[in-house]
């Protein structure tokens, strides 16, 4: 056969045409029959195929249940034909109230739960249309939707429905096609009927006024929407955007001093059992130490129960801390992407879909009034003969009774339709009494009177719309937000305050001592070591002590480099005390050859002076220091020659600053005259001919400036007046009182 080159059903096509070709019409298909819904009535063909199969099958809901697997068999037979698990996994999502807000399926049986379990077989649940369904197919025997062929041409299936309840953005909806997606959220019913008045009211109302109704998404699982309102409102208006949705949480007493936090509500589509086990493997990984405990105290409602460490911990610190480390927060995507009227997928802002939704209503609406008008003039003209057989009602029977074609001669002598002549020679002779002559006058004059608004109505749009106001009024009535189901479930909270959460949260504090040798050897200690006594401080040998100090595991270290860049380190992240520990080298981007002058613990809202070997300076935040990486942040740049020397802590009390030259010359001055710099070489204070900057201490000038004196004794003496040696920032100063240290240091 292939050897045939005539043989028509060979083909000679470039494969890589002929494979484009088959996946456009395979990327058209699961664009436009499989993944993205109607905007008109928000449904899916396999969500659509079911409602549609379980209608023919009388399961309304005031009707009994019936199988799924027999739901299943027909959808799958008749209009899908695709596999039974698909159509059963979306009949299944259509009845559960954790996963659609306004569920289109009344399931008995076992249909799954919050926690991720799966739901029975097909054969052991039981299912029937909900009330919100019903609403939704309202109308289908009214010629007012189109229906078309299903795959096999033996029957029909139809291509929307009617709509009256507003599916889309009240159930919303997801799915993933060849190269687009769609995410849409849940919505309130009521606030959706209030926004779709207002729209059609007012064709150009901004994003703003609809906003007014529609606060934002109404998950099923409740929780809270902290967005920011801007954001909400920009995702509304351009159809794309995400919404931060976090647990709903609250703080319950347990007793003698104690508390614990209970989780009510979780995000959507988060599974309890899963968001169990990560908050647990947190506690168990101890990325959380002020978490003691979680416990699952569930039943039909979800109560998680969070203890804490001690009572001493912050709730706020704590749900903060698991925001960020578990699902407790998660984002819910905003992309409008359905396919409006003419089938072509596009990305909605919520007044575009509103206004298709109430687009495809008016039409409804009136090919609804228009089948019902239909049905008035065919019942009218009967009964228009049946009014002129009563009005000679003898002559009627005469011709009944005696003619050979009683139609025929109905039709001349009376003037009436062959419909009308069939009509009055199949009424019965008990309809020939008075009483039904009278019955018929009336229903003729009721059914007039409606013909004539009904076609008042399709005269008149305006009386088209009023229609359409009265038919949104009702449904915020029927699901207002007094009902159970109306009720609004999700809270639309302020958007919280981006706060840093401390160390302590997610480290446990111990103490250390923290050790670095001259050669650049930095080790943690566990516990605060005596440093007076020597025996801990073991160095390699030709190494000896430069920097040890107490701190905590909780504490961030920082470490200042001659050139002016300083480093960050964790104190929890340092080598243990076993061995020399490492390189501090190894851990920050810091050369072999530039000196470190100071290592020290990270103060918040402290304040330091800077000070370089020529005399310049100026006073710096203690958060301006930290760098975030390991390259550190240049916060003193020392002209060429020179080095930062010094770091002085400033006490709040501090109000001038003694500085002292190699020359032996002191110089004291208002602290308030250095200024206060994030960056930079600062300004000059001292000047010398010969060497740079001896030392600096900041003081308070009511308490005297005070030296060490040296010796065994430890003693101190304070000059209380130092009139002679204030001068202005930047002098030369004076030589130092009497007994002041040789080596020119304050200390």
């Amino acid at each position: 056969m292939l050897d045939a080159p005539d043989d028509p059903r060979i083909l000679d096509t470039p494969f890589a045409e002929a494979l484009s070709d088959r996946y456009l019409v395979y990327a058209l298909s699961t664009i436009t029959a499989r993944s993205l819904p109607d905007v008109r009535d928000g449904l899916k063909p396999v969500h659509r195929r079911i409602l549609w199969g379980m209608r023919l099958l009388r399961l309304d809901p005031a009707t009994g249940y019936k199988k799924c697997a027999r739901i299943v068999g027909d959808v799958m037979g008749k209009y899908h034909p695709h596999g039974d698990a698909s159509i059963y996994d979306a009949l299944v999502r259509l009845s559960q109230s954790f996963a659609l807000r306004y569920p289109l399926v009344d399931g008995q049986g076992n249909f799954g739960n919050v926690d991720g379990d799966n739901a029975a077989a097909m054969r052991y649940t039981e299912a029937r249309l909900t009330a919100a369904a019903a609403e939704l197919m309202d109308g289908l025997d009214e010629a007012c939707v189109p229906f078309r062929p299903t795959y096999n041409d033996e029957e029909e299936e139809p291509e929307v429905f009617p709509a009256a309840f507003p599916n889309l953005l009240a159930n919303g909806a997801t799915g993933i096609a060849v190269g687009m997606a769609t995410s849409i959220p849940p919505h309130n019913v009521a606030e959706l009927a209030g926004a779709a008045t207002a729209l059609l009211d007012d064709p150009a109302v901004s994003v703003d006024t609809l906003m007014q109704h529609v606060k934002g998404p109404d998950f099923p699982t409740g929780g809270v929407v902290v967005e920011p309102a801007a954001a909400i409102a920009a995702a509304y208006a351009s159809g794309r955007g995400s919404f931060r949705l976090r647990a709903r949480w609250a703080v319950e007493p347990a007793g003698n001093g104690t508390w614990v936090i209970v989780v009510s509500e979780i995000p959507y589509q988060v599974q309890k059992g899963k968001l169990i086990e990560d908050i647990a493997a947190v506690i168990n990984d101890k990325k959380l130490p002020i978490l003691a405990d979680i416990r699952d105290e569930s039943d039909a409602a979800i109560r998680l129960v969070l203890e804490p460490r001690s009572r001493n911990v912050d709730a706020a610190v704590l749900m903060e801390s698991l925001f960020r480390l578990s699902d407790l927060e998660t984002r819910f995507p905003l992309n409008l992407n359905v396919l409006d009227a003419d089938h072509v997928p596009r990305v909605m802002s919520l007044a575009e879909a509103l206004q298709a939704y109430l687009d495809h209503q008016l039409d409804v609406i009136a090919k609804r009034t228009q089948f019902r008008l239909g049905r008035i003039d065919d019942r009218l003209e009967l009964l228009d003969g049946y009014l002129k057989a009563y009005l000679s009602i003898d002559e009627v029977i005469r011709i009944i009774r005696e003619e050979d074609d009683p139609k025929a001669e109905l039709i001349r002598r009376f003037d009436l339709s062959e419909r009308q002549a069939e009509a009055i020679l199949n009424l019965r002779l008990r309809a020939l009494r008075r009483l039904e002559e009278i019955e018929i006058r009336k229903e003729h004059k009721v059914l007039t009177a409606e013909a004539r608004t009904l076609r008042q109505l399709l005269a008149d749009p305006g009386k088209l719309r009023g229609r359409l106001r009265d038919d949104l009024a009702r449904l915020a009535v029927r699901y207002g937000p007094d009902t159970a189901l109306g009720k609004r479930r999700t809270e639309i909270g302020t958007a919280p305050t981006v706060t840093a959460i401390p160390l302590e949260a997610m480290i446990d504090r111990e103490p250390l001592t923290i050790i670095l040798s001259a050669k650049g050897w930095v080790r943690a200690l566990k516990g605060h070591a005596d440093l007076a006594a020597g025996e801990a401080l073991r160095f390699k040998e030709g190494d000896g002590p430069a920097f040890a100090f107490h701190a905590q595991t909780t504490d961030r270290i920082v470490v200042a480099a001659a050139n002016g860049r300083f480093y960050t380190l964790a104190a929890d992240r340092l080598p243990g005390g076993r061995g020399f520990g490492e390189p501090i080298r190894l851990m920050i981007d810091l050369d072999g050859a530039t000196p470190i002058v100071a290592v020290f613990v990270h103060a918040a809202d402290s304040r330091l002076l800077l000070a370089a070997g020529d005399g310049r300076g100026f006073v710096v935040a203690g958060d301006d220091l930290l760098a975030e990486t390991r390259k550190g942040r240049q916060v003193m740049t020392p002209r060429a020659g020179a080095a930062l020397k010094l770091i002085r802590p400033l006490k709040p009390d501090n109000d001038h600053l003694a500085v002292i030259g190699d020359n032996r010359k002191l110089l004291i001055f208002p602290l308030a005259d250095v200024p206060v710099m994030a960056r930079g070489q600062g300004v000059a204070l001292q000047k010398y001919r010969d060497g740079g900057l001896a030392d600096a201490l900041p003081f308070r000038r009511a308490d005297g400036l005070s030296w060490a004196m040296g010796g065994s004794a430890g003693r101190v003496r304070t000059e209380s007046d130092l009139g002679p040696w204030v001068g202005p920032r930047g002098g030369s100063g004076r030589l130092p009182p009497q007994g002041f240290p040789r080596d020119n240091r304050f200390s």
